[in-house]
């Protein structure tokens, strides 16, 4: 027979328990000192997602990390805007930019992750704002604050005590004073009167908080402009030789960029003529020479059946019928004239040449499709003012057409554009094409002077570098066409954006500058002296809140004691 035995300590415990039936379960002593948390569920986790996505830490979050998104953007080309650049990036990367463009390198601002974090910071901005705004038009309508029972306790306080032979009286126009005094200086102000002691209290600095409001707002507009106004607004490119003309159709665009409510009948029809494009370069053997000083476009630009002339120059654009027209490049078109054996025009052309060093040294692609037994490729370089290095190489010794030389290569065979697929005007790809003069051959590259003509190799034809020069002209200074490259831009919301940019400045600045702070002035009656107390409080750091309340005190002191006012009282005894 077994018997057992209790731990006195744990009768005492159970004791001790027992007789305590109030004591909570999660007591340092209870049977559970586990904190049970509720579950959210899932509507609480939406209320929580929403409160973190709207909270004014994620908006900034966002805003930096839009900013950050846009660096690539900075940093390739982008097909909106400059996709020849584009091109000529996949050229030189061919490894390397199916992998960025799988990433939208290239559409940064169109791409999907752009677009999310544009679409969150807005979301983010506007379910902050919008309760700022219920609370702050609360605020504007409330009373200010009662008056503090001891504003001693306040940093900020000063204590002036004044005698009256009636103090009831000294006291209350004390107050009244000091109320118009305070409104006067931009207040609101309300009147608390409570016995012996009658009050003021007054605030101002809700201008910090509207600005602040409207720096919010401002970015929502400007996230919207951009957002809309992108799905009507549209880029293109044209490259024009002197003498063409532009029309502002589709068809003429060398490449377009439209929004996605850009319809095919939405460009305003205008025409514009490149008429001659000036350019100064510093005179040659001076330690800038060959460096261009300033380039202008000279246009003539017919719209509504009238011509004016114009001229587009760097970062000055041209306007025309809403569009904005800048200068992207320049450079050299010669005229190359190709006959075949039987001395048939085949080819006849002025070529825009691809500027390769600030010299100008250019490189041009010929095709000539028909006409001829196979079809014909020509890579030609031409140099504005040739001069011949030591290696027997040719180089452009200036950018102006002091002694222009043109030189060719020429290919024979299948160019690849009966295939349907897109080739690049400016690029001649040679797989298929057999080299008939230059080096791995035994004929010479074709050299030509403006007005010379040359043999084609086996008997082919010629091939004529044309003398643009007028009539009468002493050297070749006007013997070469020149090409510009123009960029047209349409964007109606520009001027929105300016405007929110100039609301949100205004906002940013009225948030940093103006201070938000309360004032009171309290008047205590004792027999025949009135107790004056002065203090503020500012709403975050405020170094000028001392100097404000000085100079409240000095200034309602000179409104007591001036002598156009009724007074009941002598000169003020100030305590400490």
């Amino acid at each position: 027979m077994s018997s057992s035995r209790s731990d006195p300590r744990t009768d005492q415990k159970d004791a001790v328990t027992s007789s305590d039936p109030l004591r909570p379960s999660d007591h340092i002593d209870g049977d559970d000192s586990a904190i049970t948390q509720p579950r959210l569920g899932f509507v609480g986790w939406l209320r929580w997602g929403w409160r973190q996505l709207t909270s004014m830490r994620t908006a900034i979050i966002l805003l930096l990390v839009l900013a950050i998104a846009a660096i690539p953007g900075s940093i390739f080309p982008q097909r909106m805007a400059d996709p020849n650049g584009v091109t000529q990036w996949q050229t030189d990367n061919p490894d390397l930019f199916p992998v960025l463009d799988a990433m939208n390198m290239f559409d940064v601002y169109l791409s999907p992750w752009f677009s999310a974090i544009y679409l969150l910071l807005f979301i983010s901005l506007v379910g902050c704002v919008i309760p700022r705004i219920k609370h702050h038009l609360k605020a504007l309508r409330a009373r200010p604050p009662r008056t503090p029972a001891r504003l001693g306790r306040l940093e900020d306080h000063r204590e002036v005590t004044r005698d009256a032979t009636d103090a009831g009286a000294e006291a209350a126009r004390s107050i009244d004073i000091a109320q118009k005094q305070l409104k006067a200086l931009g207040y609101r102000v309300e009147r608390y009167d409570k016995g012996r002691t009658y009050s003021v209290s007054a605030e101002r600095g809700y201008w910090r908080e509207t600005g602040n409001l409207v720096f919010h707002l401002a970015l929502v507009g400007v996230l919207l402009v951009v957002g809309i106004g992108g799905s009507f607004a549209y880029t293109g490119q044209r490259v024009v030789v002197e003498g063409q003309t532009f029309v502002n159709t589709l068809l003429d665009y060398e490449s377009m960029n439209r929004g996605r409510f850009v319809s095919d009948d939405a460009l305003t029809p205008y025409a514009m003529t490149l008429d001659s494009f000036d350019v100064t370069y510093q005179e040659y053997g001076s330690a800038a020479s060959g460096q261009a000083g300033d380039f202008s476009a000279n246009v003539s630009v017919r719209e509504n059946g009238e011509t004016r002339k114009e001229s587009v120059r760097v970062n000055h654009p041209l306007g025309v019928a809403g569009d904005k027209i800048y200068l992207l490049g320049n450079g050299y078109a010669p005229t190359l004239t190709v006959r075949n054996a039987d001395g048939d025009v085949v080819y006849s052309n002025s070529v825009p040449f691809l500027p390769q060093d600030n010299n100008l040294t250019s490189l041009g692609v010929v095709k000539v499709t028909d006409g001829m037994p196979e079809q014909l490729g020509i890579a030609a370089f031409f140099y504005p003012s040739a001069a011949r290095l030591d290696t027997g190489a040719f180089a452009s010794a200036h950018g102006d057409l002091l002694a222009p030389l043109l030189t060719l290569d020429v290919y024979e065979g299948d160019l690849g554009i009966n295939e349907g697929t897109p080739r690049s005007v400016y690029v001649l790809d040679t797989e298929e094409l057999t080299k008939l003069t230059g080096r791995t051959t035994d004929v010479d590259s074709i050299e030509l002077q403006p007005g010379e003509t040359a043999d084609l190799p086996n008997g082919l034809g010629t091939v004529t570098f044309e003398d643009e020069s007028p009539a009468g002209a002493t050297d070749y200074t006007q013997s070469v066409k020149r090409f510009v490259s123009l960029q047209i831009h349409h964007d109606d919301s520009a001027v929105w954006v300016l405007v929110f940019a100039l609301l949100a400045l205004g906002g940013l600045m009225l948030a940093l500058f103006v201070p938000r702070r309360r004032m009171w002035v309290k008047a205590t009656t004792s027999d025949d002296t009135v107790t004056l107390e002065y203090a503020g409080l500012a709403r975050g750091e405020d170094p000028t809140l001392a100097a404000a309340v000085d100079d409240l005190v000095a200034g309602h002191a000179r409104l007591l004691d001036d002598p156009r006012r009724s007074t009941s009282s002598t000169p003020a005894k100030p305590r400490k």
